[in-house]
């Protein structure tokens, strides 16, 4: 866990029966709610879109949820599905969970492009409440949707219930978005780290097929593999199957029914430890996404893919800041010899050139791990779609609170969502990039292309490229996305 601030207490949601009055009341499918509003937005907060995924539907499919009496009072933050405490989550036990948030700009007009946002945090962290809309959506003029979906063991415990809640929360929006001032044919996709990769997810699902008309994937490659330090990409189905067998032991229990009495405190203790993802088979997600973007097997919509420059300088940077202490040449070249075994001198050869070891461990990470899968994404989306690729790069906010440390951290994981939403734990964006950044991503949403007029050109992707949009504090430009990751010696 990053050394950072923790994120704000969960409110919980209640019910108000007062009369559908009020421009902020809009009717669902299941009932009237009431929102809340100022200067620029309007926000409907823990609207249920399935039932409570506890008791026998622990596990399950997500159910519907239930209509109810007058007008739901929409104006507080649900609670978060459970999790232990983290920086980028609140911590909770309550498994009636499955909300979206909903922010438009104050005055929406009709048919306006609507964007579900899925938050990141490794699948088993994350909620609502963490990530701030309302720039976004009044900037933006969008209609912009928040999900909330079932994390660590009750989500992905042998199986992709919490993409299931993902699912369920889109086809709440086909039925809902024109309520509130959206268009339910112009629906993007968004997410960023764990919620990158349940977009690639999506695209590779046959079960997703209409559900969302565009994507954009931050943070998170779709071509990315399963592996240790990994862990967020899909998982083969005997990984999964392990997780359960050792689960049940650790429990004492030998069936499902016997798993779905044990209260959620032991559950989360029990699971602690581990690291749970997407699970490869079954109808969700027979392919894995890069095997379905080389086979043409996907959901095929205009795609926005890119990552960050530094995106591991803020784990290792973090580490130096928090303990005072740099990490040394020998923890380097130890940590790379665990990552790549027989390859390692090698590694280590082709990074000789970058110190002190913080930042050549970071830097070494960020390449194999981050940008050489970010680019065989790149090559396999543009194969298939229409495709923008970009990295945020520059000098990017950091951890609030927090020194940095004796060398650059540049743009690390999660900062290019300070251009985009509004997070806590983080210092202000560079404001001029942030509204370039809001201005193109709805773009994107309204027509598929980030073109905005008075801005540098953006040309679609090609598989040849190795140029890819650099969105940097000091200018928006190209940038040897292939040179600038040594890519030539991960590719080799």
């Amino acid at each position: 866990m990053l050394p950072i601030l923790a994120a704000s207490a969960l409110l919980a949601t209640s019910l108000a029966a007062a009369p559908p009055t009020g421009d902020t009341v809009v009717r669902t499918d299941l009932g009237p709610v009431r929102g809340i509003s100022d200067e620029t937005t309007r926000t409907y907060r823990a609207i249920p879109y399935a039932a409570p995924p506890s008791g026998d539907r622990r596990w399950r499919s997500p159910q519907p949820a239930a209509r109810w009496n007058g007008v739901r009072d929409a104006t507080r933050y649900g609670a978060s599905c459970p999790q232990t405490e983290h920086p980028i989550g609140v911590a909770g036990t309550n498994e009636d969970c499955l909300f979206v948030d909903v922010t438009t700009p104050k005055r929406a007009s009709k048919d306006l492009p609507v964007v579900v946002w899925i938050h990141g945090g490794s699948f088993t962290h994350g909620a609502n409440s963490v990530y701030g809309t309302k720039r976004l959506a009044a900037q933006g003029e969008l209609v912009v949707v928040q999900v909330q979906y079932r994390l660590g063991a009750l989500g992905f415990l042998a199986g992709n219930y919490g993409l299931e809640d993902q699912q369920e929360a889109l086809r709440w929006v086909q039925r809902n978005a024109k309520a509130f001032g959206g268009d339910p044919r112009n629906v993007t996709i968004m997410g960023e780290s764990a919620g990158a990769y349940s977009v690639c997810d999506h695209l590779a699902s046959p079960t997703a097929e209409g559900l969302f008309h565009r994507a954009i994937v931050q943070s998170g490659p779709c071509a990315q593999e399963y592996s240790t330090t990994n862990y967020a990409a899909p998982r083969p189905r005997p990984v999964a199957e392990k997780y359960r067998r050792d689960l049940t032991t650790k429990l004492g229990c030998s069936t499902t029914e016997c798993l779905r009495a044990v209260p959620i405190e032991k559950l989360l203790a029990a699971t602690a430890d581990y690291e749970f993802g997407p699970v490869l088979d079954g109808p969700l997600l027979p392919l894995h996404p890069a095997q379905a973007l080389l086979t043409g097997r996907v959901n095929r919509v205009p795609v926005l893919h890119g990552i960050n420059h530094d995106e591991e300088h803020g784990r290792y940077g973090a580490q130096e800041a928090a303990t005072g202490v740099p990490i040394t040449q020998a923890e380097y070249e130890k940590a790379v010899r665990a990552q790549f075994g027989a390859k390692a001198s090698t590694v280590l050869a082709e990074y000789a050139d970058v110190a002190p070891a913080g930042l050549a461990l970071s830097t070494v990470m960020t390449d194999s791990q981050w940008a050489a899968p970010a680019y065989r994404t790149n090559q396999l989306l543009s194969l298939r779609m229409p495709t923008y690729t970009f990295e945020f790069a520059g000098d990017a906010p950091w951890y609030l609170g927090l020194d940095r440390p004796g060398w650059p951290v540049g743009s690390h994981h999660m900062t290019d969502l300070t251009y985009l939403l509004d997070l806590s734990i983080f210092e202000p964006a560079d404001p001029k990039l942030s509204a370039e950044v809001i201005d193109r991503w709805s773009a994107f949403a309204r027509t598929g292309r980030p073109d905005v007029s008075g801005t540098s050109y953006w040309p679609r992707a090609t598989p040849f490229d190795r140029k890819v949009q650099s969105l940097d504090p000091a200018g928006v430009t190209r940038t040897d996305f292939f040179s600038g990751h040594r890519l030539g010696f991960w590719t080799s």
